[in-house]
């Protein structure tokens, strides 16, 4: 196999001018006529694109049948686009196989875990541990770096789309025979996966590997480890689709960067992308707002945790939305400033490429009501209009393009195999959400105006004074021992209910709760007390806690009691914990505090780290701050989030750009933001 790549950028035609940041959005020329292709590229010339993402669903249009082959529509619109001076991230077109393909070989169609089989009709109906459609699929990508590989429109590869939205369980039979060889790999023996997996319980115990299944619909709660593995097994098994076809580009294209489009964001969780990313040569990220009270802090928290998972290098957003989706259950269009607004934020973590899906409105499909750069109305449309500002925008931008993220002091901790274990079944509650607390810590530090870096489970803690890892269900010895180091060094540690409660292979630490990390924490839990759903209890620093309550026992005279239960089964026992280790401290919050609630615990425990706000005390909370730089320069991205304008005073710098609704600044007088407005200053 290839070596796994190493970070590197869109490749740079010949004739191209200074790289800055990239702009554009999915092209389908296929769904309409060649007329309107002319049109398409005199508007991107117009709006500032210079790159489109082609081909992504074209497999059918480009493989009519098994052995016919027409490029002759693919070749014409490369030429046209880069005639206008617009690159090309080419997909390798395998995201949804043709009819002829399924009608062929119905066995590459997935199987759900009742036996039923995914029919074509949509996208994505394909097995990823199907030889077969392995086979297709990289003939396909074969045959697309064969014919353009030396095309100067090229710059990047795109593997796929969106690996694992629709298929990333499948039960099938070549599932199970590719799950029991992935096994063998992680355990070597039956005895060794008996052990792991608790089989002596309810007389699972394995003979040999052919016995193993997927966790199909069985008659009770499948094996919790068996449920872990599979989900490792499964977002496995599409990354070495993904490996697949780029050792296929690798080899045929050694000079053109591979990227697939990740998915970070709201509950998409069955990849795990941290794993994922060393795969690719850039990571790219599809991200579409949810509404809620909560839509803006989910989007930069998404945003936050892509630049984590890039390493700190650029990253591409490969899609996003000018406008309302499809697919939500009401779709609403942006309000003014936010298309400029939500695209930035992204930019501020480390996006050094804006596009989205798509870039004409499409006229039928499943998809035909979601927005595009160029909508149902035309270009004469505010839309349009708005995407067109936001390329000139870029434009000024430039100089920021390539700058890293600098670090903040604080981190949230995410980790993908805690989100997965923690919400299986036949747990204390099926109510918990691990995405939505550790977002709720998120949010909170955004109302209390400091800056925090979301890193995944890996990452290096050293360089951060205050690190919240919520819900840390899973934590190996390993772990334990990293998180003990980091605070006996002057690092504080926060984490919740339901951590440290289970190794890697979901088997419970005993001697009590939080398990493996009750000897850090100075305290012992006997019993877990979840709350029913609508059930609160009160704490004495006036908060309220659903969901989760923990009897606390102290086990150190060191431990501080930072709030005590006043109501309910727990009243007058410990509800907020702090205990000081070497240099550093350890806290735990035994209840669901809510955004609003975390909010003053966290204020109290920054507090005691020494970590605090970087923008005036008036714009806290009201304007979210992140930081890029080169050298000893650095970017300060300032965007409102509120829908009033917000005064900035003390804010020095050179300020490079302003979206509508901002106000520049007269000389003496403070930087305004508009409501939802967004400035970026040179420091």
């Amino acid at each position: 196999m290839t070596r796994a790549p190493s970070p590197r950028w869109l490749r740079r035609p010949h004739d191209a001018p200074a790289p800055g940041f990239a702009y554009g959005a999915d092209y389908n020329p296929e769904q309409w006529p060649r007329e309107v292709w002319h049109e398409d590229i005199r508007l991107m010339r117009e709006a500032g694109v210079n790159i489109v993402s082609l081909a992504i669903f074209s497999w059918a249009r480009i493989q009519p049948a098994p052995d016919v082959w027409e490029f002759g529509w693919l070749d014409e619109i490369m030429d046209l686009l880069h005639a206008g001076g617009i690159s090309v991230d080419l997909a390798t077109a395998t995201a949804s196989p043709p009819p002829w393909l399924t009608t062929l070989h119905p066995e590459i169609l997935p199987v759900g875990p009742h036996g039923e089989t995914v029919w074509p009709g949509a996208r994505q109906h394909w097995r990823p541990t199907s030889p077969v459609f392995r086979t297709y699929a990289l003939k396909l990508a074969t045959k697309m770096a064969e014919r353009y590989g030396d095309h100067p429109a090229l710059v990047a590869w795109h593997v796929s789309n969106e690996l694992g939205c629709h298929n990333i369980y499948d039960f099938s039979d070549d599932a199970a025979r590719a799950f029991r060889i992935w096994l063998a790999a992680r355990y070597g023996t039956v005895e060794a996966l008996n052990h792991a997996w608790g089989t002596d319980f309810w007389s699972q115990r394995y003979t040999e590997w052919g016995q193993i299944l997927p966790p199909r619909l069985a008659a009770s709660h499948p094996n919790p480890t068996q449920q872990l593995d599979f989900k490792r097994f499964s977002s496995d098994a599409l990354k070495e689709h993904l490996r697949a076809e780029r050792e296929v580009l690798y080899r045929l294209t050694p000079e053109v960067p591979v990227t697939t489009n990740f998915m970070v964001m709201g509950e998409t969780k069955g990849m795990h992308y941290a794993d994922w990313a060393r795969e690719v040569d850039f990571v790219s990220n599809d991200h579409y707002v949810h509404p809620g009270p909560q839509g803006l802090d989910e989007l930069s928290f998404s945003a936050n945790l892509t630049g984590s998972i890039a390493g700190g290098h650029p990253w591409f957003l490969m899609e996003h939305s000018t406008s309302a989706v499809n697919w939500q259950p009401v779709n609403l269009a942006k309000r003014e400033g936010e298309l400029a607004r939500d695209s930035l934020l992204h930019v501020a973590h480390g996006a050094d490429a804006v596009c989205y899906f798509q870039w004409r409105q499409s006229a039928a499909g499943a998809e035909k009501y979601h927005s595009a750069m160029v909508p149902h109305a035309g270009p004469d449309s505010e839309v349009f209009r708005s995407v067109t500002r936001l390329g000139a925008l870029l434009g000024d931008l430039s100089e920021v393009a390539g700058s890293t993220r600098r670090p903040a002091r604080a981190a949230i901790l995410f980790d993908w195999e805690s989100w997965w274990a923690s919400e299986q079944d036949s747990h204390p509650s099926s109510l918990l959400r691990y995405r939505q607390e550790a977002l709720d810590w998120y949010s909170a530090f955004l109302a209390l105006g400091v800056r925090a870096d979301v890193v995944h489970t890996g990452a290096e803690l050293a360089g951060y004074d205050l690190v919240v890892a919520p819900v840390l269900h899973v934590v190996p010895r390993a772990l334990a021992k990293e998180l003990n180091s980091f605070v006996e060094n002057g690092g504080h540690l926060v984490t919740t209910y339901f951590s440290g409660v289970v190794d890697e292979n979901d088997h419970a630490w005993l001697g009590g709760y939080p398990g493996a990390l009750r000897d850090l924490l100075g305290i012992r839990i006997e019993e877990f007390a979840p709350l029913p759903d609508g059930r609160s209890v009160t704490l004495d620093d006036g908060s309220t806690g659903t969901l989760w309550t923990d009897p606390i026992t102290l086990t150190d005279d060191t431990v501080e009691v930072l709030a005590s239960y006043t109501s309910g089964d727990r009243a007058g026992r410990p509800a907020i914990t702090r205990r000081a280790v070497g240099r550093g401290s350890a806290a735990y919050v035994s209840t669901r505090l809510g955004a609003e609630g975390v909010r003053g615990v966290l204020a109290r425990l920054l507090d005691g780290a020494g970590v605090s706000g970087e923008l005036p005390a008036p714009a806290r909370g009201r304007v979210e701050l992140a930081v890029r730089g080169h050298g000893a320069t650095d970017y300060w991205f300032l965007v409102n989030r509120t829908d009033e304008p917000v005064e900035l005073p003390g804010v020095d710098g050179t300020l490079l750009a302003l979206t509508a609704g901002a106000d520049q600044r007269s000389a003496g007088q403070p930087l305004v933001l508009g409501p939802r407005g967004v400035a970026v200053v040179r420091r």
